[in-house]
């Protein structure tokens, strides 16, 4: 198994703009700390940055302090930083040719929203033929109402984990990845 850990939108939209994640709480703690484990295994760590194409976007607009990555991300060494504008880290990229020309077969899941580019990430890589590993408490989402209905950010975090856990990734949490690499 060779591994690359995908670091996904891990901005300051979530943050301090308008889409603050707050479940589950100490993900960004857990984030740092697999992306300096992996550095650490020379597992390669992939930085992707999601960009709203739209000129007026109230959302991670490009150049705005809410489109930059976290300052702590943004100080982590990482091998590949990805400019995304779907919710999945493979369209439009070059994520998936990365990964195969170095016979990388398994991608690990961090960041954020776990409903949206985490989940969505996570099953283009298995429709692509990569394993996939969905840390549980390193990624993270928020409440949400809209014209669905409504949903609290642990429903919808839970409910993507069950999800993806039963035919599309291993669902782990840190300390069970971090033990599983030595």
């Amino acid at each position: 198994m060779k591994r690359a850990l995908l670091v996904i939108d891990v901005q300051n939209e979530y943050f301090t703009g308008k889409l603050p994640v707050t479940y589950p709480s100490g993900n960004l703690d857990n984030i740092l700390q697999v992306i300096q484990t992996a550095h650490a295994q020379d597992i390669p760590v992939i930085v992707v940055r999601h960009t709203q194409p739209q000129e007026n976007t109230p959302i991670f607009k490009q150049g705005t302090p809410e489109w930059e990555l976290h300052p702590e991300i943004a100080k982590q060494p990482y091998a590949l930083l990805i400019d995304k504008q779907l919710p999945g880290s493979f369209t439009g990229t070059e994520l998936e040719t990365w990964l195969r020309e170095r016979q990388i077969d398994t991608v690990v899941i961090s960041g954020y929203m776990t409903q949206m580019c985490c989940d969505t990430t996570a099953r283009q890589a298995a429709h692509l033929g990569f394993a996939v590993e969905f840390l549980s408490d390193a990624t993270g989402t928020l409440s949400f109402n809209n014209n669905a209905g409504s949903a609290t950010d642990e429903e919808l975090h839970r409910a993507t984990l069950v999800a993806q856990d039963t035919f599309i990734s291993k669902v782990l949490n840190t300390v069970t990845w971090l033990k599983s690499l030595t």
